[in-house]
C-alpha cells in the first residue's frame, strides 16, 4: 500500500514502511518540556508534541500550549494544514486554542497589499474512546464558538481610535441583526437622567459618549433568566488618577469583558440557548478632560447607593455596578455573571493564564473551574468573604468609596465585592464575577485568515475544520492532501501524548469537495 504526499505540486511516492520509519524517527527526537517540535520533509512539515501530563489546575487539552505551538511551528506558505490528534473531550478546547492563533485584526501594510489569500486547514483525528467521525452538530458548535472567540479578539485588538464606543455599538447592532434582536441602548445624557451615575461618570469626559447596550434573548418555555454583564472600557487612561507611560499601553484591551460577553452571547444563541439570556454591555472611555470625574466627587449609582471617588482609575467596578443593578432590577435575572479586566492584582492572585472567579455560590465556583478546564479558558477561585473585606470601602460621607484602603488585603476580591454590593450580599440569586485582567493580554500574532467550514468527501475520514480567505474568483481554493494520519495516531496513542502536524500544501487548483459557505451560514452536507 502506497501513499503520496504532494509538496508544492511535486508528488513524491513513499511506501507506508518508509513513512512509518520517518515518523518514528521524528517522534524519538521529541521531548516536550513543555512542548517540542521536529521538522519533516525538508521543513515542509513539522510535528510537535504536547505535554503528556498536566496538573489538576490545567486543562487536559493543554490548550495554551496548542496556541503557542501553532504560532511558532506552522511552516511558511499560503496554504497550510494542521492535523490535531486528541481525544473527543479535548476537541472543543483544542478548536478554541487553534482559533486564538489566527486573529482577524491587523493593520500591517504588507497584509493589505498581499494578493494571494491564505488558507489553514485543521483536521481533527480522534483517538481513544468515542473516536468516530465528528457529528455535524459538533462541527456547528465548534464553528459558533470559534467565531465568538475571534470576534472578541478582534474587538480587543482594535485600538480606540477605531474601536470607540460608537464603533462598539455598531458591533453590537451587527450581532443583534444577525440574531434577529434589536438592542436596547441607553446613551449619554439619558444615562444621567435615568440614574446610571457609574457609567455616565466614567465616560462623560470622552469625545464619544458612554452607553449601556442590552441584547435580550427571550425564547418561549424559558425557566430562568440569566444576565451576562461585560465591562466595556474602550480605553482606560486612568482618568485624572492617570496611568504612567509604562502601564497605559495595552489599555485598548480594557473592553475585554464586554467583547467576551458579546462573542459568547452570539455563540450561545446560535446554539439554540433555551433560557432567557441578556448581554448587558457597559461602554465608556475613561478619558481626561474638563468634564472628567475628580477624586472626591460623589456619584449616585443605579442601585441607589452613593459612591465617593477616591481613585478614578478604579472605574470598571463603577460601570459594572450599574450593569448588575440593571440586570437585577429591570431584567429580573436569577443568575448574574459579570466579566471584566478589573484589577492588576488578578494577575498576581491567579496568574497570567487563570481568570479569577468570585461568587456567592460554592456550586457555581466549582462549575466555573470545571468549565474552564473543559474549554481551555482556565479559572481559579478568589476568597469570598464580604464580612472581612468590604470594610475596605468605608466612606465618611457616602455609602462607600470606590477603591480600597489597604491594597494588601485581597484587592481583587474586594473589587468584586464592590460590584456585588450593588445587588446586595443577601440577594437570593447567583452572582458570579470573573476577572480576566491578565488572560486578556494573551494576544496572538495578527493574520488574515477568515473562517470556512469543510466536511469530508470520504465517509471514512474525520471532518475537517477550515480557516480560509477565499479569493473573489470561485475557480481557486485549496486542494487538501490526504495525509497518512493513521500511523502517527497509533504511535501517538502509545506515547500518551497529543500532537500537531503542520504541513505546507500545494498551490490551489480546485475547490475541495464538501466545502461549505461561511461558518455563520452553514448547512448540512
Amino acid at each position: 500500500m502506497k501513499k503520496k504526499l504532494k509538496i508544492r505540486g511535486v508528488a513524491y511516492g513513499t511506501t507506508w514502511r518508509k513513512q512509518r520509519k520517518l515518523w518514528q524517527a521524528a517522534l524519538s527526537t521529541l521531548n516536550p518540556n513543555p512542548t517540542d517540535s521536529c521538522p519533516l520533509y525538508l521543513n515542509y512539515a513539522t510535528v510537535a508534541a504536547l505535554p503528556c501530563r498536566v496538573s489538576r489546575h490545567n486543562s487536559p487539552s493543554a490548550a495554551h500550549f496548542i496556541t503557542r505551538l501553532v504560532r511558532t511551528c506552522l511552516p511558511p506558505g499560503a496554504h497550510r494544514c494542521i492535523v490535531m490528534v486528541c481525544e473527543q473531550p479535548e476537541v472543543f478546547a483544542s478548536a478554541c486554542a487553534l482559533a486564538r492563533a489566527f486573529p482577524l485584526f491587523t493593520h500591517r501594510s504588507g497584509a493589505s497589499r498581499r494578493l494571494e489569500k491564505k488558507t489553514v486547514t485543521v483536521e481533527f483525528f480522534l483517538v481513544g474512546q468515542d473516536n468516530g467521525p465528528v457529528e455535524v452538530s459538533t462541527l456547528q458548535c465548534l464553528a459558533n464558538a470559534t467565531d465568538g472567540v475571534r470576534l472578541a479578539a478582534r474587538i480587543v485588538d482594535t485600538p480606540c481610535n477605531e474601536m470607540n464606543t460608537d464603533t462598539f455599538l455598531e458591533e453590537i447592532n451587527k450581532v443583534g441583526k444577525e440574531l434577529g434582536i434589536i438592542p436596547t441602548i441607553i446613551r449619554d445624557e439619558e444615562l444621567k437622567t435615568r440614574g446610571f451615575g457609574g457609567i455616565y461618570g466614567v465616560g462623560k469626559a470622552a469625545l464619544h459618549p458612554p452607553a449601556l447596550a442590552v441584547l435580550s434573548h427571550t425564547p418561549d418555555g424559558a425557566t430562568q433568566t440569566i444576565a451576562w454583564v461585560g465591562k466595556g472600557i474602550v480605553y482606560d487612561t486612568g482618568g485624572l488618577s492617570i496611568k504612567g507611560k509604562t502601564t497605559m499601553p495595552g489599555m485598548k484591551r480594557d473592553c475585554g469583558g464586554a467583547a467576551a460577553v458579546l462573542g459568547a452571547f452570539r455563540a450561545a444563541i446560535k446554539q439554540g440557548f433555551k433560557d432567557n439570556l441578556h448581554a448587558v454591555l457597559c461602554l465608556a472611555e475613561n478619558s481626561v478632560g474638563p468634564n472628567a470625574t475628580r477624586p472626591d466627587d460623589i456619584h449616585l449609582l443605579y442601585s441607589g447607593k452613593t459612591v465617593e471617588i477616591n481613585n478614578t482609575d478604579a472605574e470598571g467596578r463603577l460601570v459594572l455596578a450599574d450593569g448588575v443593578s440593571y440586570a437585577c432590577k429591570d431584567l429580573g435575572a436569577d443568575i448574574i455573571l459579570d466579566m471584566a479586566t478589573l484589577t492588576g492584582a488578578q494577575g498576581i492572585a491567579t496568574g497570567k493564564y487563570h481568570a479569577a472567579v468570585l461568587t456567592n455560590s460554592a456550586e457555581w465556583e466549582a462549575a466555573c473551574v470545571k468549565a474552564g478546564r473543559k474549554c481551555g479558558d482556565l479559572v481559579h477561585p478568589l476568597v469570598y468573604c464580604p464580612e472581612l473585606h468590604f470594610s475596605e470601602f468605608t466612606s465618611a460621607v457616602a455609602d462607600m468609596k470606590n477603591s480600597v484602603a489597604d491594597r494588601d488585603n485581597s484587592p481583587s476580591s474586594c473589587a468584586g465585592l464592590f460590584i456585588a454590593s450593588h445587588i446586595g450580599f443577601d440577594w437570593p440569586g447567583v452572582w458570579v464575577h470573573l476577572d480576566i485582567a491578565a488572560p486578556v493580554h494573551a494576544v496572538s500574532v495578527p493574520t488574515l485568515h477568515q473562517p470556512r467550514l469543510l466536511l469530508p468527501s470520504c465517509p471514512n475520514r474525520v471532518p475537517l475544520w477550515l480557516w480560509s480567505c477565499w479569493p473573489s474568483s470561485s475557480e481557486t481554493s485549496v486542494s487538501v492532501t490526504q495525509l497518512p494520519v493513521r500511523c502517527p495516531a497509533q504511535v501517538s496513542s502509545s506515547l500518551g501524548t497529543e500532537w500537531l502536524l503542520c504541513v505546507t500544501l500545494p498551490q490551489p487548483a480546485c475547490p475541495p469537495q464538501g466545502a461549505l459557505g461561511p461558518l455563520s451560514h452553514p448547512s448540512p452536507p
